[in-house]
């Protein structure tokens, strides 16, 4: 069986975190299994669904590299939608229902003072061909239902979730069709999976119920069921469902310099058995990508493990991958040397501005004044090669008899400003001989 997948995401708004862990879920498994990931956009809602929401979905999985390898959209296929509609009301599939929403909410009510669960009672299935004429003569436009069948349990094995049963009779007949035509999410989803031969529904298990329904579709419109996968939904650090998730997504994500490398390498594993690691290459990543791996226990989403994996990530990259983000003059040496001390690529413009700017000369101790006027002569004399740093050091070692902490130091204040940093081996080479018997003639002056 040919692998298509696809992520259908509304753009109703900007996707958070949650959507992201399914777009990369489903392109992962297409990846695996040398098939086809498909991009959807659920724009039936057209009072909601905005132009500039479907170009944000379309950057932002550019900028995670989540190249679909199709587009559909819901928007053009409202005819196909009204044809099989048709027909599905023709064979008594879809009826038509005359309540209103407080009517039903009031016979919810009452259904569950008396311990009945709250499922619709098909009242509408009920009403005679006068009784219609009379809804309908009285202005009253209907809303439609999918008439399931109860004589048989819904069943089918999830990847996720095992063995899944459910009793359509404890199931309400899901309303498809709004009174005013526009439609609901069950059955264009099911018309478009069938139509595209999507092999494989992944998505987040609050559609769990929705499948049972969908199901029952599929067979209405004689398509063959697709395979489904439920995973569990993400918490946030707090061990509970979070509002803030769902205002996390790729905008927030780059303001605060998470690479799309950290995020696929993050949410690729959150939730499995597999650990997640610092990998840059998604092979792995695709390789390993199974089911099987997945709990049903919630995923848990920490951002400040997200920052710390992001760190790891950045120590990683090459200069090639960050050059246009990297300050102007600064080459594949300098980043080679400021990279293993920056989180986000972003901080290698403080550091770059330590190479070439301006730094702090009070920051040696005023006992280490005399020494850093010795250290600014040794490093003007000194043949400024290739390993500068440990001819300084070891001139300096021998003619004043410091050593460790007390030898390093005062030259690391003196030539950076910083009691930390990176390694000035590396370092000093990109400051020069010039600014560096300059900083150090700076200190002693203090």
């Amino acid at each position: 069986m040919a692998i298509i997948t696809r992520f259908a995401p509304s753009p109703t708004g900007r996707l958070h975190v949650g959507n992201l862990r399914q777009a990369i879920h489903n392109w992962l498994f297409a990846r695996r299994h040398g098939g086809q990931f498909w991009l959807r956009i659920d724009d039936t809602d057209a009072a909601r669904s905005r132009e500039e929401y479907v170009d944000a979905i379309h950057a932002d999985l550019a900028w995670l590299g989540l190249t679909p390898d199709g587009v559909e959209r819901q928007s053009a296929r409202l005819a196909r939608y009204q044809t099989l509609f048709d027909q599905l009301v023709a064979s008594g599939h879809i009826y038509p229902c005359y309540e209103s929403a407080e009517e039903l909410d009031i016979r919810r009510k009452i259904l569950l003072s008396r311990s009945l669960p709250p499922v619709y009672e098909r009242t509408s299935l009920h009403l005679s061909a006068d009784e219609h004429a009379a809804k309908q003569a009285a202005g009253i436009a209907p809303h439609w239902r999918f008439k399931l069948n109860h004589d048989a349990p819904i069943l089918w094995t999830d990847a996720v979730r095992g063995e899944q049963r459910f009793d359509p009779r404890l199931l309400s007949d899901p309303v498809v069709r709004r009174a005013d035509g526009s439609w609901l999410y069950l059955l264009p989803s099911v018309i478009d999976d069938a139509d595209m031969r999507v092999s494989h529904v992944i998505r987040g298990e609050d559609h769990v119920s929705n499948t049972a329904s969908q199901l029952q579709m599929f067979a209405a419109i004689g398509a063959p069921t697709p395979n489904f996968a439920h995973t569990a939904l993400l918490t946030g650090a707090e061990g509970k469902l979070s509002k803030r998730l769902g205002a996390l997504g790729c905008d927030e994500f780059r303001a605060a310099g998470i690479e799309p490398e950290s995020l696929i390498a993050k949410l690729a594993r959150l939730g499995t058995a597999d650990p997640v690691e610092p990998l840059i290459d998604r092979a792995p990543l695709i390789a390993s990508f199974d089911f099987g791996r997945f709990g049903r226990a919630p995923a848990r989403f920490d951002m400040g493990e997200l920052e710390t994996l992001n760190a790891r990530i950045v120590h990683q990259l090459d200069f090639a991958h960050v050059a246009p983000r990297l300050p102007q003059g600064m080459d594949a040496a300098a980043w080679q040397a400021i990279r293993p001390n920056v989180a986000h690529v972003a901080e290698a413009a403080d550091w770059w501005a330590v190479v070439e700017g301006a730094v702090a000369a009070d920051m040696v101790d005023a006992d280490d004044k005399i020494f850093c006027a010795q250290a600014a002569q040794v490093a003007a004399q000194i043949i400024w090669g290739e390993d500068p740093w440990h001819a300084l050091t070891d001139a300096l070692k021998a003619s004043s008899g410091r050593k460790g902490r007390a030898l390093f130091l005062p030259l690391r204040r003196a030539l950076t400003g910083r009691d930390h940093g990176p390694d000035m081996a590396a370092l000093l080479p990109l400051i020069g001989q010039a600014r560096a018997v300059e900083r150090l003639e700076a200190a002693a002056a203090r």
